[in-house]
């Protein structure tokens, strides 16, 4: 969750105040003034004075509810999210330790042509009797695999132990 600044703990001496009208339906830019000054202007119209851009120089604050304002932003965040899942389909991969290198190749090529449609896929290196003994050996492959990923990848569940062997989640970056 997002760190809202607010009313007095906003740092900075100076803040450029922008007024939200409710009878107009547009914001009014009241300029740049002293934050104890707009604090003040804030409280007599019975809002708070919200920092939106703090990174800004000098930093944007806005009057307004600050319940409302941050209602708002985690409302936005939240459709932001399932926006950008919405077209997002979880696919497999499935490698096994001794697995031929134009075996992985082909595996390598279908899970490329999933990172680019966007899905998110999940690689699973499977082990059978034997070869559970050796989970470092299997999870250097499954290393050494992610490593031979031509794009670039971000890893949303990291490498953990499954059932029969492991498995790492990834999203094109």
């Amino acid at each position: 969750m997002p760190v809202f600044r607010f009313n007095e703990t906003i740092s900075a001496p100076e803040v450029r105040v922008i007024d939200e009208s409710v009878e107009e339906g547009a914001d009014k830019n009241l300029g740049v003034m002293k934050t104890i000054e707009a604090i003040e202007l804030a409280r007599e119209k019975g809002l708070d004075l919200v920092e939106v851009a703090g990174e800004a120089v000098p930093p944007v604050a806005k009057i307004i509810s600050f319940d409302k304002y941050r209602y708002s932003h985690i409302k936005k965040e939240k459709q932001q999210i399932r926006a950008k899942s919405k077209g997002m389909e979880l696919r497999h991969i499935r490698i096994t330790p001794r697995v031929a290198t134009n075996d992985l190749e082909v595996k390598m090529k279908k899970m490329l042509a999933f990172l680019e449609k966007g899905d998110k896929v999940e690689i699973q290196l499977f082990l059978k009797g034997r070869e559970k003994a050796n989970k470092d050996f299997a999870r250097e492959k499954l290393v050494s695999f992610l490593s031979a990923i031509a794009i670039s990848y971000k890893v949303t569940s990291p490498i953990k132990v499954v059932a029969r062997g492991f498995a790492v989640q990834i999203i094109k970056n």
